[in-house]
């Protein structure tokens, strides 16, 4: 399952790139979230979640001290998404304001 996932991240990044250098700017947007998403699921895979195991331990189990399984990865996870949607939004309103300026889309026609 692991190698499936970080095949799935490879692409991710590599077609996000890939939109990254091409010259037209909704692309380039849709190369900003393949990014994102890519990153994300790198955090995911990097957790090492198991089947079986709960995000929450009860006291009734058996050899369980803990009250919480470990929150940082899920934390780390929701910040990337929050700071992915903030960038995504930036680079919208970013991009239509110089269309607005230059009448096109194409980076090489903008100087």
């Amino acid at each position: 399952m692991v190698i499936i996932l970080a095949v799935v991240v490879g692409v991710l990044f590599a077609a996000g790139f890939y939109l990254l250098l091409r010259r037209n700017i909704v692309k380039l947007i849709f190369g900003l979230a393949l990014i994102s998403q890519g990153a994300n699921l790198l955090l995911f895979t990097l957790s090492r979640l198991t089947h079986r195991d709960p995000a929450f331990v009860t006291p009734e189990i058996p050899g369980t001290t803990l009250q919480l399984a470990d929150p940082i990865l899920q934390a780390l996870i929701l910040t990337a998404i929050v700071i992915g949607f903030g960038v995504q939004a930036f680079v919208i309103v970013l991009i239509k304001r110089s269309y607005q300026v230059a009448g096109s889309d194409d980076l090489d026609e903008m100087h």
